[in-house]
């Protein structure tokens, strides 16, 4: 060892108990806390490497817990768990306030022409396929392809889905019209979201032991996995379709009434998107878990002969 930092420190799980709900909650308040996409590159591979030594056991002098802990966290922000790729940074949960608040300020205020309405559920659409995939679980890429196929599948999907619904805002008595929104933007997510990770569907996700050890690919775990980050995701639209519910009948007449709607609305999601985006991404453990006999078949078999004495498998269930 080449530090005085005790090696026993284990950054492969998250400094806080991730079995409490407020443990969970505190682990994602700094993974997504904004001011991580403003690290610069030369942060971030420090960060990285600082990481990446502790865990082969090689200390930088001088490091101290803290400094650790605060890497890991840069770390955690910009990097896949499973692929230990950099992310892009739009795609990257940090960025979920800051890309929220301005794609939903926008939808907010410019919703009176259908073609700024289609425009801005595409934008929308676009920007959760880019946070879907690269918050993808499993370690398996997919083909130029693939990733387009997928995208026009959830982008199309998602924009046709969300439009008829609001539709239907029309129709309805004035108090159910409000709650059309949301349930667009729930049906959205239930279509997005499988899309773009349709390859977990299709090939299952890695499961491992409780000593990380790899025992195969589970599509019941894949799709447990999806089932948790869609009900996380509709969760954090919901300051958004609140603000919509309160605010959507506000009518600027000229550009300054424009800006200041914007404004006053973008202000209002901010501050609700800083705390939704971690509580949501809290609501379930990252690294779940389920019993081996809930598993397929054929890799309950497997794991009972390669690892008779597991009875839980662990997998990443993606954000």
């Amino acid at each position: 060892m080449s530090g005085d930092l005790s090696l026993d420190i284990n950054i492969k799980e998250p400094r806080w108990d991730q079995s409490t709900f407020m443990g969970r909650a505190q682990h994602f308040f700094f993974v997504t806390d904004p001011r991580n996409i403003l690290k610069s590159s030369k942060t971030l591979e420090d960060a990285r490497v600082t990481v990446e030594n502790y865990r082969l056991g090689v200390v930088r002098p001088g490091l101290t817990e803290d400094e650790l802990w605060r890497a890991k966290y840069i770390y955690d922000s910009a990097f896949h768990p499973d692929t230990g790729e950099k992310m892009v940074v739009v795609g990257r949960m940090s960025a979920q306030v800051p890309m929220n608040m301005t794609i939903t300020g926008c939808m907010l205020t410019f919703y009176r022409t259908t073609p700024a309405v289609v425009f801005w559920q595409w934008v929308n659409q676009s920007f959760n396929a880019v946070v879907n995939y690269t918050n993808r679980s499993g370690d398996a890429a997919l083909t130029t392809n693939q990733l387009a196929a997928a995208y026009v599948s959830a982008t199309t999907g998602a924009v046709v889905t969300a439009l008829g619904l609001k539709s239907l805002a029309k129709r309805l008595p004035a108090v159910m019209s409000r709650f059309v929104p949301f349930f667009a933007v729930a049906a959205a997510n239930c279509i997005n979201i499988p899309f773009m990770r349709q390859r977990e569907l299709k090939y299952g996700i890695p499961v491992t032991d409780e000593n990380g050890n790899r025992l195969g690919e589970s599509v019941t775990a894949a799709k447990s996995g999806i089932i948790q980050v869609v009900v996380s995701r509709i969760g954090m639209a919901v300051p958004a379709m609140a603000l919509n519910t309160e605010r959507r009948h506000c009518k600027p007449c000229v550009l300054h009434g424009l800006l200041k709607l914007w404004f006053d609305k973008t202000s209002h999601l901010s501050f609700s998107l800083v705390f939704a985006t971690p509580l949501c991404c809290a609501l379930f453990p990252q690294k779940s878990s389920m019993t081996v006999s809930s598993l397929e078949p054929d890799l309950q078999e497997r794991i009972r002969q390669n690892s008779p004495h597991t009875t839980t498998v662990f997998f990443n269930k993606g954000l």
